[in-house]
């Protein structure tokens, strides 16, 4: 089996040789060059969808490499969020401090974009010199009338996790706005869906033929005073756990708003996640449109999946995500593929996220907890995978070791959730396993020619 560092021992499993409970929702390992990002781009990809707020990154301009127009999140509206601005602290700023050239930027901006609400990340940097952001937060906010919210995303020893928090108590201060409006029989909130390629528009097209109202997306295609009502809803829907799990915990104890866990990717996931919504309500024509709605998307789905399992019958992959939920998704929807998992890890599960994917995988899967490159890549060479499914920093892991690769990070142009996903999906994994480019590569050719 590959080398695994010392401290790392424990956050790597094969089902059905390892008795041990996976460590997880710790710190990388100095040194080991996780796959995880830092803690302000685990707050800036949660906030950045909200399209008519301004968002203003304070610190050096390298942080603002974290944008999200290489992302695919989409807005029907304004697209205020995908002009990142930054403070750009330069060295006599670092000395001398940055509270005046921030509030001079927020001045500026607001002037000139009229925001909603603007949000200010603190980066690494503001931590160590200890800017007051929140007093030069304050008063941008009583001079111009609109929240401006700190979103407090420094800290050289967080994770990506600990961004989603600093998000999610963000996002939790803009709620509570409107309680004028009615409340919705049906309504919810959709929390962790970020309208990756129009996702959003999808899962709401759904619920509307099943319907039920949403209240607000938090945060794809997010608007302030949608979110500004969202305490508004009967339920919150939470397909991100690992990051909105804490913001639909503090509405659940501010605004008695219940909350449940779903993923909208694959067939069981996603039609599961309609009934639960139905079933919560508990009326019998909403059931019955959830019904009628699965059956016929999954009747036009399953033929067009045939030709694509008949090519990746036997295939092996290997799944490294973010939010383990998807990788639970992914597992199921290999399966319909023919397809075995071999591989399967987050970079942010909890224990019950990986006792969940034990059972749900096969004996020998190789289970991981925030992983590097070079221990991916030996258990990919060691399990003879054919596909890898990860993000943007996976992708080269897979080209180098010569194998097949699905984008299923943030960084995707094109639809994966939904039924109409699952076969996106399908003809991507397909298109990329079966490629003849993959017999050239030194990798593979070196490991046998697999495949």
């Amino acid at each position: 089996m590959t080398e695994v560092l010392e401290a790392r021992k424990k956050q790597v499993l094969v089902k059905g040789r390892d008795e041990f409970a996976l460590e997880c929702e710790k710190a990388s390992v100095a040194g080991s060059v996780s796959q995880r990002a830092c803690v302000f781009c685990g707050s800036r990809v949660v906030l950045y969808p909200i399209a008519d707020a301004l968002h203003l990154i304070h610190g050096p301009i390298g942080c603002a490499a974290y944008t999200w127009e290489l992302r695919g999140s989409l807005s029907s509206g304004p697209e205020l969020h995908r002009l990142s601005f930054s403070t750009d602290l330069r060295e006599t700023d670092v000395i001398y401090g940055g509270e005046r050239k921030l509030y001079a930027a927020l001045s500026e901006l607001i002037a000139a974009y009229r925001p909603r609400a603007a949000f200010v990340y603190c980066t690494c940097i503001i931590g160590l010199i200890g800017d007051d952001v929140d007093a030069v937060c304050r008063r941008s906010e009583s001079e111009w009338g609109i929240q401006v919210i700190p979103v407090h995303s420094e800290g050289f020893k967080g994770t990506k996790k600990d961004g989603y928090k600093a998000a999610c108590e963000a996002l939790f201060a803009l709620t509570g706005k409107d309680s004028a409006a009615p409340v919705p029989k049906f309504g919810i909130n959709i929390l962790g869906e970020f309208n990756l390629a129009g996702e959003t528009w999808i899962i709401k097209d759904y619920y509307r033929r099943m319907g039920v109202d949403v209240v607000s997306c938090i945060t794809g295609d997010g608007r302030v005073d949608e979110i500004g009502g969202a305490h508004r809803a009967r339920l919150n829907v939470v397909q991100c756990s690992g990051s909105m799990t804490f913001l639909a915990k503090m509405m659940k104890e501010r605004y008695g708003i219940p909350f449940i866990r779903v993923s909208y990717f694959g067939i069981e996931d996603l039609s599961r996640a309609l009934y639960d919504v139905a079933e919560f309500f508990g009326d019998e024509s909403l059931i019955e449109n959830t019904k009628n709605l699965v059956r016929q998307e999954v009747s036009a789905l399953l033929p067009k999946l045939t030709g694509f399992r008949k090519d990746l019958e036997g295939k092996k992959a290997a799944v490294y995500v973010g939010g383990s939920f998807k990788a639970f998704s992914m597992v199921k929807a290999l399966r319909h593929l023919g397809m075995e998992t071999v591989v399967a890890g987050s970079q942010t599960g909890s224990p019950e996220d990986y006792e969940y994917l034990k059972e749900i995988t096969n004996e020998g899967t190789i289970i991981l907890d925030d992983t590097n490159p070079l221990e991916l890549s030996g258990f990919i060479l060691e399990k003879g995978a054919d596909l890898l499914i990860g993000g943007v920093k996976e992708r080269p892991i897979a080209y180098k070791m010569g194998i097949g690769f699905c984008d299923h990070n943030h960084e995707r142009k094109e639809a994966l959730a939904g039924f109409e996903g699952m076969l996106n999906f399908a003809r991507e994994v397909h298109s990329s396993v079966t490629s003849p480019v993959w017999k050239y590569a030194p990798a593979r050719n070196r490991a046998g020619g697999r495949g």
